[in-house]
């Protein structure tokens, strides 16, 4: 307890507009009431800082004094909140500076300034807010009065007492040790600030790494030390698992982690953490996209929580901390300026995140096998976003393969290397899932003659791999495309029907089928099915058109191009009835059926009572000739 004597009490008055300054402040600059004890420790460990600068030039420890540190004090009964620390204080002077720089002459102008910056927006320029120091008034926020009672070094004792509207008082004191106390009596809605678990909480959440022991009715609550301070040899497995599980809120140990110490153009330290597993709205939710980013330090003091700049959104799974002096911050600490620094920090992060990527693909194919099954979805996005790191990104891509087991994977790189000399195309097929993709009809010439297609099981496939369009000068081509390089299968032709005997069953084909189908084309993809659906050129990956017909957009999808197998015994009888009698009516409705078929084998086929009944007539009648 410091022993006062009375001095003269200078009263300042604010200007005109600082009512209406405050009012900005306390609900325009701060989301939650709770920022206001950030601010005020983020400004003790700064005033402590500065002691310890002091000590370290004079060469001077704190074995030699008292101990740096933050205390608290609550009275839950009264709603009082006291704050102190031995830090470096304040001089009347820098009282005035510190804590009046809203009221000196200029409040008008950053109003004013505030107004035109972005005057559609209402927003607020993160530069000219830092220019104010306006953080400490966040207390505001809980209380209706603060008083604030410091010492510097060489100068004497003060008070500093405000409501935070007309005016400000400052009164000499005798305080003999130099640091701040800040003391306020909280509103009646902000009790809960009182209480010793809340407030608790709220140093772990946003000052748990502050460089100094912060004591809480005496008993110190930030227990956890800075980790990506330290030397990467230093670190233990088990603390490293245990601060994963702290930041993340994940009951599970991180697949991996990634411990970056960066100088030079910026300086940051970063310790990045990998999930084992992703969570549900990762992929599709708008919450997981807003909501992204390790956290953001400066000074071991938490700015923001789900710092998204930090990172583009296709790496929004990795967690962590990111911690820089180089970043110009708004006073609020919630807002990070749009700035050069910020701009080069995740430009740095994206690339070392990327090349932990590849390192765990060479060294920890396993881990890196779990990293993908969980995330690869997500990682796709970035070969449509992060032009930059495009090349990269391609090589990290896996699918399952016709060369692979269920659950395999190869990369692009391993496929051409697998390729014969004569293959041009690099082919895949999309599906909902690996068996429904291996009865496909359009398969069946690549499985006869061992070329290896890709399986796109992934949803997220459709939309990013037609975007490649070539890897190593060799094209990526749908199977399900009508321009594939397909070339007739030797020693077979004798088999199929001639040009005169195959003419007439395409004819009738575009005749029965009409706008319902693009064009009618003899086949050479096709070994022992009868008939296939494939797009035109330009047409949309069947996938895509199936997600659009779900989405009620089904005017977007093209007419397809259906293929006839000539060597198929169905082609061959429709091909002799043909010749016997073009109006025989079981034609046309083999006919219609064969293509409904080929639409429920892709999963388009609307309507399946039709089918069905049409599907009873042919059984009817090949019963009925069977019988006679």
């Amino acid at each position: 307890m410091s022993t006062k004597k009375k001095q003269k009490v200078q009263e300042f008055e604010y200007k005109a507009e600082m009512k209406q300054l405050l009012n900005l402040i306390v609900h325009s600059l701060y989301t939650h009431p709770e920022i206001f004890l950030r601010e005020l420790i983020s400004n003790a460990s700064d005033a402590l800082s500065k002691v310890r600068f002091d000590q370290l030039t004079e060469n001077k420890t704190e074995e030699d004094g008292e101990e740096l540190k933050i205390t608290i004090m609550l009275d839950e009964k009264e709603r009082t909140f006291v704050i102190e620390d031995n830090g470096a204080g304040m001089s009347e002077e820098e009282l005035i500076t510190n804590l009046g720089t809203v009221a000196k002459s200029g409040t008008l102008g950053f109003l004013q300034a505030l107004k035109e910056d972005q005057p559609e927006q209402g927003g607020i320029d993160a530069n000219l807010i830092g220019q104010f120091g306006v953080g400490f008034y966040s207390v505001f926020m809980v209380t209706d009065e603060v008083t604030v009672e410091t010492k510097a070094d060489d100068s004497p004792g003060c008070i500093w007492r405000s409501s935070g509207e007309g005016t400000y008082t400052i009164e000499k004191i005798d305080r003999e040790k130099q640091g701040t106390k800040i003391s306020f009596t909280l509103k009646e809605d902000a009790g809960e600030f009182a209480e010793a678990y809340r407030v608790e909480t709220i140093i772990r959440k946003y000052s748990n790494f502050v460089d100094f022991p912060i004591y809480l009715d005496n008993k110190r609550v930030n227990s956890i030390t800075a980790l990506w301070q330290r030397p990467k040899s230093e670190l233990k497995e088990e603390e490293i698992n245990e601060f994963y599980k702290f930041i993340s809120v994940d009951y599970q140990e991180p697949l991996d982690y990634l411990h970056l110490s960066l100088e030079g153009v910026v300086s940051f330290k970063a310790l990045l953490f990998l999930p084992k597993e992703a969570p549900m709205d990762m992929l599709y939710q708008q919450g997981a996209l807003e909501n992204h980013g390790p956290q953001l330090y400066v000074r071991k003091v938490m700015i923001q929580h789900e710092c998204k700049e930090l990172l583009p959104e296709y790496l929004r799974f990795v967690k962590g901390v990111v911690e820089t002096e180089d970043l110009p911050l708004n006073v609020s600490r919630e807002v990070v300026q749009n700035s050069p620094v910020m701009a080069k920090i995740r430009q740095i992060l994206t690339t070392k995140i990327i090349g932990w990527f590849e390192s765990l693909a060479e060294d920890h194919p396993e881990k890196f096998r779990q990293f993908y099954k969980a995330f690869g979805p997500v990682v796709k996005i970035g070969l449509n976003t992060d032009f930059t790191n495009r090349e990269k990104l391609i090589e990290l891509l896996r699918f399952e393969s016709t060369a692979t087991g269920e659950g395999e994977f190869t990369t692009l790189r391993e496929y051409v290397d697998r390729m014969a000399e004569d293959q041009k195309e690099i082919y895949y097929l999309s599906g909902d899932n690996r068996q429904q993709m291996l009865s496909n009809p359009n398969l069946e010439y690549f499985r006869k003659k061992g070329i290896e297609v890709l399986l796109l099981v992934d949803p997220i496939d459709v939309f990013v791999i037609p975007s490649i369009s070539e890897y190593d000068k060799k094209p990526l081509k749908s199977i399900e495309k009508a321009d594939i390089d397909i070339k007739p299968e030797e020693g077979e032709e004798k088999d199929a029907l001639s040009k005169n005997m195959i003419e007439p069953v395409l004819r009738i084909f575009k005749e029965t089928l009409g706008d319902r189908i693009e064009d009618v084309v003899e086949s050479q993809r096709l070994v022992s099915s009868p008939v296939t659906l494939v797009g035109g050129k330009d047409t949309m990956d069947p996938q895509i058109e199936k997600m659009l017909r779900m989405m009620k957009q089904s005017d977007a999808a093209g007419k397809k191009v259906l293929e006839v197998n000539p060597s198929h015994p169905i082609i061959k009888n429709l091909a002799g009835l043909c010749m016997l009698d073009e109006s025989h009516p079981v034609i046309r409705k083999t006919m219609s059926q064969l293509f409904e078929g080929a639409l429920l084998l892709e999963g388009s086929l609307e309507s399946t009572a039709e089918f069905v009944s049409r599907m009873n007539d042919i059984i009817e009648a090949a019963t009925k000739q069977a019988k006679t």
